[in-house]
């Protein structure tokens, strides 16, 4: 099957995350994923450069922030915009789309921040329970 007959196949089917063949299962894992999810959430604070970026997203490599940035961006979730200078600038921001989605992702973000006394509880329990007896 050709490449213009596969995307005409995927076209043709609802959207289904949960289906295996589902373009749409892609963009969740680059959205979901530990440094799609906290790209966009810091781009959901306003435009950045690369190094800007790297240094909120604390602990993301450059050659991951790289990765990330390229797949938010095919996903139409970020828009890059390089600028001409010199030294090059080249800075990211969110799309509409990108910023309906990172708000979402934010909605959670303050969700589980704002209950992480229960999560760090549950945990604590859970790893009493489990405790090998001594």
């Amino acid at each position: 099957m050709s490449t213009t007959q596969e995307r005409t196949v995927e076209q043709d089917l609802p959207y289904d995350v949960f289906s295996r063949a589902c373009p749409s299962r892609g963009t969740l894992e680059h959205v979901t994923g530990r440094w799609g999810a906290l790209t966009l959430g810091a781009l959901y604070e306003g435009s950045f450069r690369f190094n800007e970026l790297r240094r909120r997203v604390d602990g993301v490599s450059e050659k991951m922030l790289a990765q990330t940035l390229h797949a938010l961006e095919r996903d139409g979730l970020v828009h890059r915009e390089a600028q001409p200078t010199n030294p090059p600038r080249v800075d990211y921001e969110l799309t509409p789309l990108g910023h309906e989605v990172a708000g979402r992702l934010i909605a959670l973000i303050e969700c589980l921040e704002g209950r992480m006394d229960e999560v760090l509880a549950a945990r604590e329990c859970y790893d009493a329970e489990r405790a090998p007896a001594v």
